[in-house]
């Protein structure tokens, strides 16, 4: 097709892909979902306890069943393998799983030095990174589940309700380390049942109903 300019003029610039798309996205419990997030914008999900929300995220995850095309930067998921997609696009749980003892069994070698100082950013001590994961509060927990994923320095971070357990302080720590991320390129497509962080994340406003995703108004 030919160019639209006018003669003498560059031609318009192409309509950039959306870092994270979905297109028919469901499955027995929820959907079909029609979504997509450009590269350094946040999008938050607010809804009813049981709307679905959590479903939402945990699908395009791949972590529950569903069909339905997935993009990333352009890319389908369905060219890559199941972890792979997950270290690219990583699901903060609401309530963070642990599988192994200790904190720092959970780190890769190379990214511990990395994952200290965010857990110091985040107000988390050494104490807590070296130490064991049943001597964590419920606030530790979520934040260095957050971290588990900011150290994978991934294009799309999926987090549920991730300063749920924390208080002012904390999150604010939380939220300014998202805006770093944010402004570095990363997309956040976070639950949240606070206006004002969505606000203060500058993300557009969604609401789940009956398992099914619309603007907010």
């Amino acid at each position: 097709m030919a160019s639209s300019a006018a003669p003498g003029e560059p031609p318009p610039e192409p309509h950039p892909e959306p870092r994270l798309s979905l297109r028919g996205l469901q499955s027995d419990l929820a959907g079909p979902f029609d979504f997509s997030l450009a590269a350094g914008a946040c999008a938050a999900v607010s809804g009813a306890s049981g709307s679905g929300k959590s479903l939402f995220l945990r699908m395009i995850a791949d972590l529950d069943p569903n069909e339905g095309e997935v993009r990333l930067d352009g890319g389908s998921r369905a060219a890559m393998a199941a972890p792979d997609w997950r270290r690219q696009v990583p699901y903060v749980a609401a309530e963070s799983g642990w599988w192994r003892d200790t904190v720092v069994e959970h780190f890769a070698p190379e990214r511990l030095d990395q994952a200290r100082a965010l857990a110091a950013r985040l107000g988390v001590g050494a104490a807590q990174v070296d130490g064991s994961v049943i001597r964590l509060s419920t606030g530790e927990r979520q934040r260095l589940a957050l971290v588990r994923a900011l150290v994978l320095e991934s294009p799309v971070l999926l987090l549920d309700e991730p300063t749920g357990p924390l208080d002012p302080v904390s999150v604010g720590q939380v939220e300014d380390l998202l805006r770093e991320r944010l402004a570095a390129g990363a997309s956040v497509l976070l639950v949240s049942h606070d206006p004002a962080q969505a606000v203060r994340l500058g993300a557009a406003r969604y609401v789940m109903r009956d398992r099914h995703l619309a603007p907010a108004a």
